[in-house]
Protein backbone atom coordinates (compact mmCIF):
# COMPACT_ATOMS: atom_id res chain seq x y z
CA UNK A 1 0.00 0.00 0.00
CA UNK A 2 1.24 2.93 0.30
CA UNK A 3 3.93 3.47 2.70
CA UNK A 4 3.57 -0.04 4.41
CA UNK A 5 5.96 -0.11 7.19
CA UNK A 6 7.33 3.30 8.36
CA UNK A 7 7.01 4.82 11.46
CA UNK A 8 8.57 8.40 11.40
CA UNK A 9 8.95 10.14 14.43
CA UNK A 10 6.54 12.24 16.39
CA UNK A 11 7.23 15.81 16.01
CA UNK A 12 4.80 17.94 18.85
CA UNK A 13 2.12 16.63 21.03
CA UNK A 14 -1.37 15.76 19.77
CA UNK A 15 -3.57 18.57 19.22
CA UNK A 16 -7.17 17.54 20.91
CA UNK A 17 -9.99 18.76 18.84
CA UNK A 18 -13.61 19.33 20.14
CA UNK A 19 -16.16 18.85 18.16
CA UNK A 20 -16.26 20.75 14.71
CA UNK A 21 -18.55 21.16 11.60
CA UNK A 22 -17.27 21.58 8.29
CA UNK A 23 -19.63 22.38 5.12
CA UNK A 24 -18.17 21.47 1.93
CA UNK A 25 -18.65 23.47 -1.09
CA UNK A 26 -21.18 23.72 -3.38
CA UNK A 27 -20.74 22.69 -7.19
CA UNK A 28 -22.31 24.85 -9.65
CA UNK A 29 -25.25 23.54 -11.11
CA UNK A 30 -23.90 22.34 -14.23
CA UNK A 31 -22.19 20.10 -12.56
CA UNK A 32 -25.56 18.95 -10.38
CA UNK A 33 -27.60 19.18 -13.09
CA UNK A 34 -28.97 15.58 -13.11
CA UNK A 35 -29.53 16.24 -8.52
CA UNK A 36 -30.59 19.73 -8.50
CA UNK A 37 -31.63 19.57 -5.50
CA UNK A 38 -28.65 18.08 -4.04
CA UNK A 39 -27.16 20.15 -0.05
CA UNK A 40 -23.74 19.04 0.05
CA UNK A 41 -23.87 17.62 3.54
CA UNK A 42 -22.58 18.87 6.31
CA UNK A 43 -20.72 16.95 9.24
CA UNK A 44 -19.51 16.70 12.85
CA UNK A 45 -16.92 15.52 14.60
CA UNK A 46 -17.94 13.80 17.85
CA UNK A 47 -15.14 12.87 20.60
CA UNK A 48 -15.39 9.33 22.30
CA UNK A 49 -13.27 7.25 23.90
CA UNK A 50 -10.52 6.21 22.14
CA UNK A 51 -11.16 2.59 20.70
CA UNK A 52 -7.95 0.52 20.01
CA UNK A 53 -8.16 -2.25 17.21
CA UNK A 54 -6.22 -4.85 18.82
CA UNK A 55 -4.01 -5.94 15.37
CA UNK A 56 -1.91 -4.84 12.47
CA UNK A 57 -3.68 -3.05 10.28
CA UNK A 58 -1.60 -1.03 7.13
CA UNK A 59 -4.49 -0.77 4.76
CA UNK A 60 -7.86 -0.09 4.08
CA UNK A 61 -10.36 -2.34 6.03
CA UNK A 62 -11.70 -4.80 3.82
CA UNK A 63 -15.16 -6.18 5.98
CA UNK A 64 -17.71 -8.57 4.88
CA UNK A 65 -21.39 -9.96 6.26
CA UNK A 66 -21.35 -13.60 5.92
CA UNK A 67 -24.80 -14.35 7.20
CA UNK A 68 -25.01 -12.96 10.43
CA UNK A 69 -21.39 -12.98 11.45
CA UNK A 70 -18.64 -9.72 10.29
CA UNK A 71 -15.96 -10.68 9.50
CA UNK A 72 -12.15 -8.55 8.82
CA UNK A 73 -9.03 -9.35 7.04
CA UNK A 74 -6.37 -6.68 7.96
CA UNK A 75 -2.76 -7.51 7.83
CA UNK A 76 -0.06 -8.38 5.51
CA UNK A 77 1.03 -11.19 3.73
CA UNK A 78 3.90 -12.47 1.01
CA UNK A 79 7.47 -12.03 0.05
CA UNK A 80 9.37 -8.65 0.72
CA UNK A 81 12.97 -8.81 0.56
CA UNK A 82 13.33 -5.04 2.24
CA UNK A 83 10.70 -5.89 5.17
CA UNK A 84 10.97 -9.62 5.29
CA UNK A 85 8.05 -12.13 4.65
CA UNK A 86 4.92 -11.31 6.11
CA UNK A 87 1.96 -13.43 7.30
CA UNK A 88 0.32 -10.77 8.94
CA UNK A 89 -2.92 -10.87 6.84
CA UNK A 90 -5.60 -12.70 9.16
CA UNK A 91 -9.23 -12.21 9.56
CA UNK A 92 -11.63 -11.87 13.01
CA UNK A 93 -14.89 -12.33 12.93
CA UNK A 94 -17.91 -11.26 15.30
CA UNK A 95 -21.71 -10.40 15.84
CA UNK A 96 -21.02 -6.50 14.87
CA UNK A 97 -18.54 -4.17 14.54
CA UNK A 98 -17.62 -3.19 18.16
CA UNK A 99 -17.04 -7.16 18.62
CA UNK A 100 -14.48 -7.66 15.83
CA UNK A 101 -12.81 -4.28 16.07
CA UNK A 102 -11.96 -5.55 19.16
CA UNK A 103 -10.43 -9.06 18.51
CA UNK A 104 -7.45 -9.48 20.60
CA UNK A 105 -4.72 -10.43 18.40
CA UNK A 106 -4.26 -13.86 19.41
CA UNK A 107 -7.88 -14.94 18.33
CA UNK A 108 -7.35 -13.77 14.25
CA UNK A 109 -7.48 -16.97 12.05
CA UNK A 110 -5.16 -17.22 9.00
CA UNK A 111 -6.68 -18.09 5.94
CA UNK A 112 -5.37 -20.54 3.47
CA UNK A 113 -3.24 -18.09 0.75
CA UNK A 114 -1.40 -19.17 -2.31
CA UNK A 115 1.75 -19.00 -2.35
CA UNK A 116 4.19 -16.55 -4.03
CA UNK A 117 5.66 -18.23 -7.73
CA UNK A 118 9.60 -18.92 -7.94
CA UNK A 119 11.26 -15.30 -9.56
CA UNK A 120 10.74 -15.43 -13.18
CA UNK A 121 7.25 -17.63 -13.20
CA UNK A 122 3.96 -16.84 -14.05
CA UNK A 123 1.76 -16.10 -10.41
CA UNK A 124 1.94 -14.35 -7.45
CA UNK A 125 4.91 -12.39 -6.50
CA UNK A 126 5.24 -9.97 -3.72
CA UNK A 127 2.79 -9.20 -0.76
CA UNK A 128 -0.30 -8.10 -0.31
CA UNK A 129 -2.96 -6.79 1.40
CA UNK A 130 -6.82 -6.94 1.20
CA UNK A 131 -8.69 -3.34 0.78
CA UNK A 132 -11.89 -4.30 -0.05
CA UNK A 133 -13.76 -7.44 -0.07
CA UNK A 134 -16.65 -7.56 -2.54
CA UNK A 135 -19.89 -9.91 -2.04
CA UNK A 136 -21.19 -11.97 -5.01
CA UNK A 137 -24.63 -10.77 -5.22
CA UNK A 138 -25.21 -13.89 -7.69
CA UNK A 139 -24.16 -16.42 -4.62
CA UNK A 140 -27.36 -16.44 -1.95
CA UNK A 141 -24.91 -18.47 0.42
CA UNK A 142 -22.97 -15.50 0.53
CA UNK A 143 -19.73 -17.12 0.99
CA UNK A 144 -18.68 -16.04 -2.30
CA UNK A 145 -16.30 -13.13 -2.29
CA UNK A 146 -13.78 -11.15 -3.96
CA UNK A 147 -10.74 -9.66 -2.11
CA UNK A 148 -9.45 -6.57 -4.09
CA UNK A 149 -5.60 -6.85 -2.56
CA UNK A 150 -2.93 -3.87 -2.86
CA UNK A 151 0.46 -6.14 -4.22
CA UNK A 152 3.88 -4.38 -3.69
CA UNK A 153 6.97 -5.76 -6.00
CA UNK A 154 10.77 -4.66 -6.50
CA UNK A 155 13.08 -5.19 -9.46
CA UNK A 156 14.01 -8.37 -7.12
CA UNK A 157 11.06 -10.06 -6.93
CA UNK A 158 9.42 -8.96 -10.31
CA UNK A 159 12.33 -8.40 -12.86
CA UNK A 160 11.86 -6.76 -16.22
CA UNK A 161 10.27 -9.42 -19.04
CA UNK A 162 11.12 -8.31 -22.21
CA UNK A 163 8.85 -10.26 -23.71
CA UNK A 164 5.55 -9.25 -21.88
CA UNK A 165 6.77 -5.96 -20.67
CA UNK A 166 5.86 -6.93 -16.71
CA UNK A 167 8.41 -6.37 -13.70
CA UNK A 168 11.21 -3.69 -13.70
CA UNK A 169 14.83 -2.90 -14.68
CA UNK A 170 16.98 -2.00 -11.53
CA UNK A 171 18.56 0.88 -13.22
CA UNK A 172 18.50 3.85 -11.43
CA UNK A 173 15.78 2.94 -9.26
CA UNK A 174 14.95 5.11 -6.02
CA UNK A 175 15.39 4.91 -2.45
CA UNK A 176 12.17 3.40 -0.74
CA UNK A 177 11.07 4.07 2.76
CA UNK A 178 13.92 2.98 5.29
CA UNK A 179 16.77 4.85 6.56
CA UNK A 180 18.83 2.33 5.06
CA UNK A 181 19.99 1.85 1.17
CA UNK A 182 16.77 -0.28 0.10
CA UNK A 183 14.46 0.27 -3.24
CA UNK A 184 11.32 2.10 -3.48
CA UNK A 185 8.35 -1.20 -3.88
CA UNK A 186 5.82 -0.52 -6.96
CA UNK A 187 2.44 -1.24 -6.57
CA UNK A 188 -0.42 -3.07 -8.28
CA UNK A 189 -4.01 -3.97 -7.75
CA UNK A 190 -5.32 -7.36 -8.07
CA UNK A 191 -8.34 -9.60 -7.04
CA UNK A 192 -8.62 -13.17 -5.16
CA UNK A 193 -11.22 -15.45 -4.57
CA UNK A 194 -12.95 -17.46 -1.87
CA UNK A 195 -16.05 -19.29 -2.00
CA UNK A 196 -16.28 -20.26 1.89
CA UNK A 197 -16.59 -17.14 3.28
CA UNK A 198 -12.72 -16.10 3.00
CA UNK A 199 -11.06 -19.31 4.98
CA UNK A 200 -9.36 -20.03 1.25
CA UNK A 201 -8.15 -17.94 -1.46
CA UNK A 202 -7.30 -18.19 -4.98
CA UNK A 203 -5.47 -15.61 -6.75
CA UNK A 204 -7.29 -14.59 -10.30
CA UNK A 205 -4.93 -12.12 -11.77
CA UNK A 206 -4.23 -8.12 -11.77
CA UNK A 207 -6.69 -5.67 -12.12
CA UNK A 208 -4.75 -2.39 -12.70
CA UNK A 209 -1.12 -2.29 -13.16
CA UNK A 210 1.23 0.66 -14.40
CA UNK A 211 4.59 -0.98 -16.94
CA UNK A 212 8.30 -0.10 -16.29
CA UNK A 213 8.24 2.81 -18.86
CA UNK A 214 6.08 4.99 -16.33
CA UNK A 215 8.30 4.33 -13.33
CA UNK A 216 9.67 7.67 -12.16
CA UNK A 217 13.91 7.55 -11.35
CA UNK A 218 16.68 8.86 -10.12
CA UNK A 219 17.62 11.55 -10.27
CA UNK A 220 13.88 12.71 -10.08
CA UNK A 221 12.20 10.46 -7.73
CA UNK A 222 13.18 11.50 -3.92
CA UNK A 223 10.32 11.22 -2.51
CA UNK A 224 11.09 7.82 -0.91
CA UNK A 225 7.72 6.26 -1.31
CA UNK A 226 7.03 4.33 -4.78
CA UNK A 227 9.13 4.44 -7.97
CA UNK A 228 5.15 4.48 -9.34
CA UNK A 229 2.16 2.58 -9.93
CA UNK A 230 -1.25 1.90 -8.56
CA UNK A 231 -3.13 1.39 -5.44
CA UNK A 232 -4.58 1.86 -2.26
CA UNK A 233 -7.44 1.07 -3.61
CA UNK A 234 -10.94 1.53 -2.52
CA UNK A 235 -14.19 -0.44 -4.58
CA UNK A 236 -17.25 -0.22 -4.43
CA UNK A 237 -20.03 -2.04 -7.06
CA UNK A 238 -22.58 -0.68 -8.82
CA UNK A 239 -25.14 -2.34 -10.99
CA UNK A 240 -22.80 -4.66 -13.17
CA UNK A 241 -19.68 -3.18 -12.24
CA UNK A 242 -17.02 -2.81 -9.42
CA UNK A 243 -15.87 0.88 -9.61
CA UNK A 244 -12.31 1.27 -8.13
CA UNK A 245 -10.68 4.44 -6.74
CA UNK A 246 -7.01 4.88 -6.32
CA UNK A 247 -3.89 6.37 -5.91
CA UNK A 248 -2.15 6.97 -9.18
CA UNK A 249 1.35 7.43 -8.31
CA UNK A 250 3.21 6.56 -12.19
CA UNK A 251 4.47 9.04 -14.73
CA UNK A 252 1.14 10.28 -17.37
CA UNK A 253 3.90 8.68 -20.69
CA UNK A 254 7.02 7.46 -20.75
CA UNK A 255 9.72 8.95 -18.04
CA UNK A 256 12.80 10.29 -20.00
CA UNK A 257 15.05 11.91 -17.62
CA UNK A 258 15.77 14.53 -20.39
CA UNK A 259 12.28 15.60 -21.04
CA UNK A 260 11.06 15.05 -17.31
CA UNK A 261 8.64 17.63 -16.08
CA UNK A 262 7.44 17.58 -12.52
CA UNK A 263 4.08 19.71 -13.88
CA UNK A 264 3.46 16.97 -16.27
CA UNK A 265 4.06 14.33 -13.57
CA UNK A 266 1.51 15.42 -11.25
CA UNK A 267 -1.61 16.41 -13.32
CA UNK A 268 -1.40 12.66 -13.87
CA UNK A 269 -1.70 11.80 -10.36
CA UNK A 270 -4.01 12.09 -7.19
CA UNK A 271 -6.95 9.21 -6.84
CA UNK A 272 -7.96 7.63 -10.17
CA UNK A 273 -10.98 5.78 -10.73
CA UNK A 274 -11.41 2.62 -13.32
CA UNK A 275 -13.77 -0.28 -13.55
CA UNK A 276 -14.88 -3.68 -14.61
CA UNK A 277 -17.65 -5.60 -15.31
CA UNK A 278 -17.96 -7.89 -11.88
CA UNK A 279 -19.03 -10.71 -14.24
CA UNK A 280 -15.08 -10.54 -15.39
CA UNK A 281 -13.28 -10.91 -11.81
CA UNK A 282 -12.79 -14.05 -12.27
CA UNK A 283 -10.67 -13.70 -14.91
CA UNK A 284 -9.24 -10.04 -14.87
CA UNK A 285 -6.45 -9.14 -15.91
CA UNK A 286 -7.00 -6.50 -19.32
CA UNK A 287 -10.55 -6.73 -18.62
CA UNK A 288 -10.67 -3.23 -16.75
CA UNK A 289 -10.81 0.36 -18.16
CA UNK A 290 -9.67 3.32 -16.61
CA UNK A 291 -11.05 6.95 -17.02
CA UNK A 292 -9.37 8.36 -19.26
CA UNK A 293 -11.12 12.07 -19.14
CA UNK A 294 -13.74 11.46 -21.10
CA UNK A 295 -15.16 7.78 -20.35
CA UNK A 296 -13.73 4.57 -19.02
CA UNK A 297 -11.50 4.22 -22.30
CA UNK A 298 -7.95 3.64 -20.83
CA UNK A 299 -6.53 0.03 -21.17
CA UNK A 300 -5.95 -1.73 -17.66
CA UNK A 301 -2.34 -1.12 -18.02
CA UNK A 302 -2.89 2.32 -20.27
CA UNK A 303 -2.88 5.78 -18.99
CA UNK A 304 -5.48 7.16 -17.41
CA UNK A 305 -6.68 10.93 -16.02
CA UNK A 306 -7.70 11.82 -12.27
CA UNK A 307 -10.36 12.93 -10.77
CA UNK A 308 -9.26 16.76 -11.25
CA UNK A 309 -11.83 18.00 -8.19
CA UNK A 310 -9.53 16.07 -6.11
CA UNK A 311 -5.84 17.51 -7.32
CA UNK A 312 -4.34 20.05 -4.99
CA UNK A 313 -3.15 22.79 -7.19
CA UNK A 314 0.08 23.88 -7.24
CA UNK A 315 -0.56 27.55 -6.01
CA UNK A 316 -2.01 25.53 -2.99
CA UNK A 317 0.93 22.94 -2.66
CA UNK A 318 -0.02 20.34 -4.93
CA UNK A 319 2.80 18.72 -6.61
CA UNK A 320 4.01 15.35 -8.02
CA UNK A 321 4.55 11.90 -6.15
CA UNK A 322 8.30 11.81 -6.93
CA UNK A 323 8.46 15.38 -4.64
CA UNK A 324 10.40 15.18 -1.52
CA UNK A 325 7.73 18.01 -0.77
CA UNK A 326 4.45 15.81 -1.75
CA UNK A 327 1.29 17.59 -2.28
CA UNK A 328 -1.23 15.28 -2.90
CA UNK A 329 -4.41 13.04 -1.65
CA UNK A 330 -4.26 9.15 -1.68
CA UNK A 331 -5.42 6.04 -0.15
CA UNK A 332 -9.51 6.51 -0.40
CA UNK A 333 -11.85 5.16 1.49
CA UNK A 334 -15.18 5.16 -0.45
CA UNK A 335 -18.68 4.52 1.29
CA UNK A 336 -22.29 4.81 0.02
CA UNK A 337 -24.03 6.83 2.52
CA UNK A 338 -27.64 5.61 3.25
CA UNK A 339 -28.97 8.55 5.22
CA UNK A 340 -27.42 11.04 2.75
CA UNK A 341 -27.52 9.26 -0.60
CA UNK A 342 -24.52 9.95 -1.83
CA UNK A 343 -20.96 8.74 -2.00
CA UNK A 344 -18.63 9.33 0.88
CA UNK A 345 -14.62 9.56 0.10
CA UNK A 346 -12.21 9.91 3.18
CA UNK A 347 -8.54 10.14 1.77
CA UNK A 348 -5.05 11.11 3.15
CA UNK A 349 -2.55 13.80 2.27
CA UNK A 350 0.94 13.75 1.50
CA UNK A 351 2.71 17.03 2.67
CA UNK A 352 6.60 15.80 2.61
CA UNK A 353 9.01 12.71 2.07
CA UNK A 354 7.72 8.85 3.57
CA UNK A 355 4.27 9.75 3.30
CA UNK A 356 4.08 12.17 5.96
CA UNK A 357 1.13 13.99 6.37
CA UNK A 358 -0.73 15.26 9.40
CA UNK A 359 -4.30 16.01 7.72
CA UNK A 360 -7.22 13.59 6.41
CA UNK A 361 -10.04 14.96 3.93
CA UNK A 362 -13.41 14.18 2.90
CA UNK A 363 -15.09 14.54 -0.18
CA UNK A 364 -18.96 14.01 -1.44
CA UNK A 365 -20.77 12.70 -4.61
CA UNK A 366 -23.87 12.93 -5.17
CA UNK A 367 -23.99 10.28 -8.06
CA UNK A 368 -24.74 7.20 -7.07
CA UNK A 369 -24.68 5.51 -10.52
CA UNK A 370 -20.93 5.92 -11.09
CA UNK A 371 -21.01 4.86 -14.99
CA UNK A 372 -23.52 8.08 -16.18
CA UNK A 373 -22.08 10.32 -18.25
CA UNK A 374 -18.95 11.79 -16.21
CA UNK A 375 -20.59 11.22 -12.69
CA UNK A 376 -17.72 8.96 -11.31
CA UNK A 377 -15.76 12.38 -11.03
CA UNK A 378 -18.31 14.69 -9.48
CA UNK A 379 -16.31 14.97 -6.27
CA UNK A 380 -17.02 17.92 -4.15
CA UNK A 381 -13.43 19.62 -3.29
CA UNK A 382 -11.07 18.14 -0.28
CA UNK A 383 -12.63 19.65 3.38
CA UNK A 384 -10.41 19.02 6.38
CA UNK A 385 -11.59 16.21 8.36
CA UNK A 386 -9.41 15.83 11.26
CA UNK A 387 -5.86 17.01 11.94
CA UNK A 388 -2.91 16.09 14.59
CA UNK A 389 -0.37 18.28 14.39
CA UNK A 390 3.32 16.70 14.66
CA UNK A 391 1.79 13.23 13.54
CA UNK A 392 1.53 10.89 10.61
CA UNK A 393 -2.31 9.69 9.53
CA UNK A 394 -2.77 6.93 6.88
CA UNK A 395 -6.03 5.19 6.12
CA UNK A 396 -8.92 7.25 7.23
CA UNK A 397 -12.26 4.88 7.10
CA UNK A 398 -15.36 4.98 8.35
CA UNK A 399 -16.59 2.01 10.17
CA UNK A 400 -20.45 0.91 11.42
CA UNK A 401 -21.57 1.03 15.18
CA UNK A 402 -23.11 -2.19 17.38
CA UNK A 403 -26.40 -0.35 17.09
CA UNK A 404 -29.48 -2.41 16.01
CA UNK A 405 -29.61 -0.60 12.98
CA UNK A 406 -25.91 -0.80 12.02
CA UNK A 407 -26.57 -4.95 12.49
CA UNK A 408 -29.53 -5.23 10.95
CA UNK A 409 -28.81 -3.03 7.81
CA UNK A 410 -25.46 -5.30 8.02
CA UNK A 411 -23.67 -2.06 7.27
CA UNK A 412 -19.77 -2.38 6.81
CA UNK A 413 -17.35 0.77 5.43
CA UNK A 414 -18.67 0.42 2.18
CA UNK A 415 -22.28 1.37 3.26
CA UNK A 416 -22.97 3.43 6.74
CA UNK A 417 -25.74 5.42 7.57
CA UNK A 418 -25.98 9.20 9.72
CA UNK A 419 -23.55 8.49 12.31
CA UNK A 420 -20.66 6.22 11.56
CA UNK A 421 -16.91 5.75 13.73
CA UNK A 422 -14.07 7.19 12.30
CA UNK A 423 -10.11 4.89 12.32
CA UNK A 424 -7.08 6.05 10.99
CA UNK A 425 -3.99 5.52 11.92
CA UNK A 426 -1.14 6.86 13.63
CA UNK A 427 1.42 5.82 11.41
CA UNK A 428 4.12 7.70 13.76
CA UNK A 429 3.01 4.81 16.79
CA UNK A 430 2.22 2.14 14.88
CA UNK A 431 -1.39 1.74 16.43
CA UNK A 432 -4.73 1.84 14.61
CA UNK A 433 -7.75 3.40 16.51
CA UNK A 434 -10.85 5.73 16.78
CA UNK A 435 -11.39 8.78 18.04
CA UNK A 436 -14.25 10.23 16.84
CA UNK A 437 -18.03 9.34 15.66
CA UNK A 438 -18.82 11.05 12.37
CA UNK A 439 -22.68 12.64 12.46
CA UNK A 440 -23.82 13.71 8.88
CA UNK A 441 -26.80 16.16 8.33
CA UNK A 442 -28.64 16.66 5.15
Amino acid sequence: MAPKNYFPPILIQTLILGIFCFSCRQKSPEELSEVPDFKVPQFRLIPTDTFHFNNFVDCNMAEVWVGDTLRIFPGKYGEDPVWGFAEDLKFASGAHADEVFGTPAEKYIAPNLPKNAPVGQAGLHGAVWFETVYQDERDPSGRTLYAIYHNENYPETLPFDPQTGEGYLDQNWPLGLTERITPAAVPRIGVMKSTDGGWNWENKGLFLEDKQPRMILNPHNISKTFAGGVGDPSAVAVDDYLYLFYGEYGYPGEYNPETYSPETEASGQCISVARIKISDLDDPQGKAKRWDGKGFHADWDGIGAPISSLQIPKEKGGGPASSPQGGFHWGPSVSWNTYLKCWVMLMGHVEGQSWIGDKLYISFNPHRDLGHGDNSQAWTAPQLLVQKPGHVLWYPSLQPLNTPEDIAEKNTSLKLGKRARLFFKYSDLGKYMSEYLVEFEK
